[in-house]
């Protein structure tokens, strides 16, 4: 996990922990579900497909967190570069 200062970042955060947590109760409930009644392959494929909407969340948070480091790191650039433009102007 990153750990940042704003809120956004520590709303992301805790979304991506129950998003992680989604995942396993998914694959766990169909897993024991399954393997009561099928055998253990069958068990194990329907924890894998148990697991993907948690997964797909986890997918997009990281995707949004991908996102806003990116906006953060332009926003810097940007300010370095037009401190250099006024430099270059100012000589």
């Amino acid at each position: 996990m990153r750990l940042k200062t704003t809120s956004l970042s520590r709303l992301t955060n805790f979304l991506l922990g129950a998003a992680w947590a989604i995942a396993l109760i998914g694959a766990v409930t169909t897993f024991k579900s399954f393997f009561i009644d099928h055998n253990f392959i069958i068990a194990i494929l329907s924890a894998m497909i148990g697991s993907i909407p948690g997964l797909l969340i986890v997918i997009f948070l990281e995707h949004l967190f991908i996102k806003s480091e990116k906006l953060e790191e332009l926003k810097k650039q940007t300010k370095l570069l037009e401190q250099l433009v006024q430099d270059g102007t100012a000589s």
